[in-house]
C-alpha cells in the first residue's frame, strides 16, 4: 500500500466530510436513514420506538439517543475508503471492497446503535463506557478485518489470473 497516497486520501476525505454542503446533502440524510433503519429494526420487538431525523426515542420512557458525527460510521467508512484506494488493485476489486466493507461497517454500526439505545435505558454509566470504548474499538476492528479480508481476496484473485496455464495446442 502506498502510505503517502493513503494519508493524502484520508486527509482529503475527512476535509470533504466537514464541508457544510457535504454535511447537509450527504451526511445528515445518511444519518437520518441510519436512525430510521435502526428504529425500524427495533420496532419488530419494541413498538414504543420511533425515530425523527437523527434521534431515536422510546415512547414508553422518553429515553432517546442522537446519532451524531462519529456515531454514524462515516469516519470508519472514510478510513476503509482511503486504505482500499491506496492499495494496488483494479477498480472493480476496489468497488467490491468498498461495497462489502461499507455493508460490514454499517451492519455492525446498526447493532451498535440498537445495543446502546437499550443500554442507556438500563444504565447510563455502562452506556458511556460501551459507547466511548467498546464500540469504538469494535467498529475500527471491523474496518481492519474487512480490509484484511479484501486484501487476501485481491491477492488470491491476482494470483489466479497470473498463474492460469496456457493451453497447449501442440
Amino acid at each position: 500500500m502506498n502510505k503517502t497516497r493513503f494519508l493524502i486520501l484520508l486527509l482529503l476525505l475527512f476535509a470533504l466530510e466537514w464541508l457544510p454542503i457535504v454535511r447537509a446533502e450527504l451526511i445528515t440524510p445518511f444519518t437520518e436513514q441510519l436512525a430510521a433503519i435502526s428504529a425500524g429494526i427495533m420496532k419488530f420487538f419494541d413498538a414504543d420506538v420511533t425515530s425523527n431525523g437523527i434521534i431515536i426515542q422510546s415512547l414508553a420512557n422518553g429515553t432517546s439517543v442522537v446519532i451524531l458525527a462519529g456515531c454514524n460510521g462515516i469516519e470508519a467508512m472514510i478510513c476503509l475508503t482511503a486504505a482500499i484506494l491506496a492499495y494496488p488493485a483494479t477498480w472493480q476489486q476496489r468497488l467490491w471492497g468498498l461495497l462489502l466493507g461499507y455493508l460490514a461497517i454499517q451492519s455492525l454500526n446498526i447493532l451498535r446503535i440498537i445495543s446502546l439505545f437499550y443500554l442507556l435505558q438500563w444504565n447510563k454509566q455502562w452506556f458511556e463506557w460501551a459507547h466511548l470504548y467498546i464500540w469504538q474499538g469494535l467498529i475500527f476492528l471491523d474496518v481492519l478485518i474487512a480490509f484484511i479480508i479484501w486484501i487476501r481476496w485481491v491477492v488470491k484473485q491476482n494470483k489466479s489470473t497470473v498463474q492460469q496455464p496456457a493451453l497447449d495446442h501442440g
